[in-house]
Parts: C-alpha cells; sequence; structure tokens
C-alpha cells in the first residue's frame, strides 16, 4: 500500500474513532446535568448548596483545560483524551454510586478536572485533523456530540420515567462506552507523533503567549457569549415556557429537545455549508439566526411560537462554537507555527466554561428584577457581537471551503509539514 493510501486510511480511522469520542462525551454530560434532581435527594443536597457543587464542575473544567496546555507540550493529545474519557466516565459512576456528601463533592472535583482535559484534548484532535484533511470537518464531530446528548437525556428520561436508580442508570452505560472508547483510542490520529524537548516546549510555551490575547482575543469573546446563549436555553426554556408563557409542564420540555435537535441537524450539514460558502458565511448566517430565535423567544405570544424561538435558536448557535475552535487553532498556526495549536485551543476551551458559568446566573438575576422576556434580548445582543468579528473566521489564508480547498496534508498531531 502507498504512503498516499496509509496516511488517507490513517485519517479515515482517526475521525471514526474521535467522532465517538465526542459521542461518548455527549451521552455522558448529559446524563449528569439531566438527573442533577436525583443526584440532589440522593445526598440531600440544600437548594442552597446546589449552586456550589454545579459551579464547581465548569471551574475545575476550566483547570483541567489549562494543565493540559501544559501537559501536552510533552505528550501527544491522543494521549490525554485516552486515559481522560475513562476517568470522565468512571467518576460519573461515583456522583451515583456514593452515600456521602463527601463522595459526590470528590466524584464531582474529578469529573470535572478530567471532562477539562477531555474537551481541550478532544478539540486539539478535531482541529488538527481538520488541517490534515484541508476541509471542515470540525462540525461532524460536534454534531457526534449533540447525538450523544440525545442519547443521553433519552437514557436519563428512562431512568427517571422506571424509577431506577442512578446506579443502574448510568452502569450499563459506563460498562459499553469505557471499553469502547478505549478500543477506538488505538486510531487517534496523532499516534506515534514524538514528545517534544524541553527547548522545544519552553519555545512552545513562548510562542502560545504571543498568541494568546492578539490573536485569540476575539474567539474568547465569540465563546463565551456562544456558552451564555447555549446555558439560557438549557437553564431557562422549561421555566419561560411555564411561568411567562403559560404552557403545561408537559410542554415546557419541549423547548430543549426541540434545540438539541435542530443543533444536530445544523451541525450534521454545517461542514457542506463550510465547505460552499465558507466560514465567514456561515459564521454570521449561524450569527443572525441565533439572535432572531431569541428575539422571537422575547416576543412570543404563547407556548408553541416560543419553541418555534428555541428551535431557531439550535439552527444558529450549533455553528458557532465548532467553527470558533477550528479557526482559533488555524490563527494560532497562522501566527506562530504548528507548535501554538494546542495551546490556543486549551485556552479556548477555558471560555466555553465562563460562558456556562456567567449565563444562567445572569439570565436569572436580569429575570427577577426586570422581566425574564427583557432578560432574553441580553443573550441576544451578546451573540450578535460575534458580526463584529466574523471575519475573524475568515479561510482565504487556509483554504477551506469552495473552490479554495488546499491539497491534503498529513500534519495529524501538533503540526508538521505540509505536502
Amino acid at each position: 500500500m502507498t504512503d498516499a493510501r496509509l496516511t488517507d486510511a490513517r485519517l479515515r480511522h482517526g475521525r471514526a474513532s474521535l467522532a465517538l469520542s465526542f459521542f461518548a462525551q455527549g451521552v455522558a454530560f448529559a446524563l449528569l446535568v439531566t438527573r442533577i434532581p436525583a443526584i440532589q435527594d440522593r445526598y440531600g443536597i440544600s437548594d442552597g448548596l446546589l449552586p456550589a457543587f454545579l459551579a464547581a464542575v465548569p471551574i475545575l473544567a476550566g483547570v483541567g483545560s489549562v494543565l493540559t496546555e501544559r501537559v501536552v507540550r510533552r505528550v501527544p493529545p491522543s494521549v490525554v483524551l485516552r486515559w481522560a474519557q475513562p476517568v470522565v466516565m468512571l467518576a460519573l459512576l461515583g456522583v451515583a454510586a456514593g452515600d456521602e456528601l463527601w463522595q459526590v463533592g470528590l466524584a464531582l472535583g474529578v469529573f470535572g478536572l478530567s471532562v477539562g482535559a477531555l474537551d481541550a484534548s478532544m478539540n486539539m484532535l478535531g482541529v488538527s485533523l481538520q488541517r490534515a484533511y484541508g476541509r471542515s470537518i470540525m462540525l461532524g464531530f460536534h454534531a457526534s456530540y449533540s447525538l450523544g446528548g440525545i442519547v443521553g437525556a433519552s437514557l436519563a428520561w428512562a431512568g427517571a420515567h422506571w424509577e431506577l436508580s442512578l446506579v443502574v442508570s448510568y452502569l450499563p452505560v459506563v460498562l459499553v462506552l469505557v471499553p469502547a472508547a478505549l478500543v477506538g483510542s488505538r486510531w487517534y490520529a496523532d499516534q506515534g507523533r514524538a514528545p517534544e524537548t524541553k527547548a522545544e516546549a519552553k519555545a512552545d510555551a513562548g510562542v502560545g503567549g504571543s498568541v494568546a490575547f492578539r490573536v485569540l482575543l476575539p474567539f474568547c469573546l465569540v465563546m463565551t457569549f456562544a456558552y451564555i446563549g447555549d446555558s439560557t436555553v438549557s437553564n431557562w426554556s422549561a421555566k419561560y415556557l411555564q411561568d411567562v408563557l403559560g404552557s403545561s409542564e408537559e410542554v415546557a420540555t419541549v423547548p430543549y429537545n426541540a434545540y438539541m435537535v435542530t443543533t444536530l441537524l445544523g451541525r450534521a450539514v454545517g461542514d457542506l455549508g463550510v465547505r460552499r460558502f465558507g466560514a465567514v458565511a456561515v459564521v454570521r448566517c449561524g450569527t443572525v439566526l441565533a439572535a432572531a430565535g431569541f428575539a422571537v423567544v422575547a416576543v412570543a405570544p404563547g407556548a408553541w411560537v416560543g419553541i418555534a424561538g428555541f428551535t431557531l435558536l439550535g439552527f444558529g448557535l450549533c455553528v458557532i462554537v465548532p467553527q470558533t475552535f477550528a479557526a482559533a487553532g488555524r490563527r494560532a498556526v497562522e501566527s506562530g507555527g504548528p507548535g501554538a495549536s494546542d495551546a490556543a485551543i486549551a485556552r479556548l476551551n477555558v471560555f466555553n466554561y465562563v460562558g456556562f458559568l456567567v449565563g444562567s446566573p445572569l439570565v436569572g438575576a436580569l429575570g427577577d428584577t426586570w422581566s425574564y422576556r427583557w432578560a432574553m434580548i441580553v443573550p441576544m445582543v451578546l451573540v450578535l457581537v460575534t458580526l463584529r468579528y466574523a471575519r475573524s473566521f475568515g479561510t482565504d489564508p487556509a483554504g477551506y471551503g469552495g473552490v479554495h480547498e488546499r491539497p491534503r496534508v498529513v500534519d495529524v498531531g501538533r503540526g508538521g509539514n505540509e505536502v
């Protein structure tokens, strides 16, 4: 078999195995967040203490992402991902299996740290694979995550419906996904990349520092505002429909499900849109759709119009985050060389959790002091800021999309030489 065919096979296997990792992460995260009431009841966590537990997870995830930036200077991101994913799954099981408050606190702490490492390393590999393919594939990975989220939420619903214990709900998932992820990790595309020497690691640290503020700032803002919008949907859509639009409790569960489905659909076809029209056009279109969705929600006269607004939001927001990772990694390489990409992704990933932490309290505080209708205008305005930075997603130098697609390359780790 020729070197080119071997490279093609390695890229395909790496793409499939990474998609599996994104799927497994979506399942795990959905199983955790959708069973929060059951976790609260199991451990007797008060309503006053619950926000502290929930806030600790994204804070520690940010710490895990920063630590991953340092670790991948010496080992490939695939090594981090290979071991972080089972730890996330086992920590999820630990949340279900404990009896004491300190036990769930420890399990959530391990979950947060490992999920930060997992998110960072997955997106590092996704960006490097997209660079190797020479065309947009990043949205497909995030589509796998969305599919996993739908599967996880469905499993959580089944567990709640049949009144299964958390251990009974989580254990079969862990028993299936941990071995699958470990087997799939054999084909991560950057396997075999040599670790950096101390001198190279020091040089990369300097390069990453020069990239962080000047190049990454627009992407950090876009990532934060996108996740403020996402957390608004996940935390407030049901309450908004029930308390503001007067829906039943059953109908109030529909918006988030519709949002998740449209997120999956939008990401499933999003790469085709980037290849045909370019990343800038896709990000602008997504931004406008997301803002329109928030506007529809804010003025909705009834529940079903509100559901339509949240559905539109899914189509809009779904493209922004994957393209932000892809564009940031590409800009980092252009500014600081191949070694800068992983550092850029790790730092950008922190703002995923910043948006998640800020979004829900912000909308809640505005809703309580002002009104929930007007509170929806704030994430709408923040998302629209993305239009200001849309040109930062430009793909002319990298040649992604349309008739400008670049030749396939072989740099499937932290970077390499194009061929």
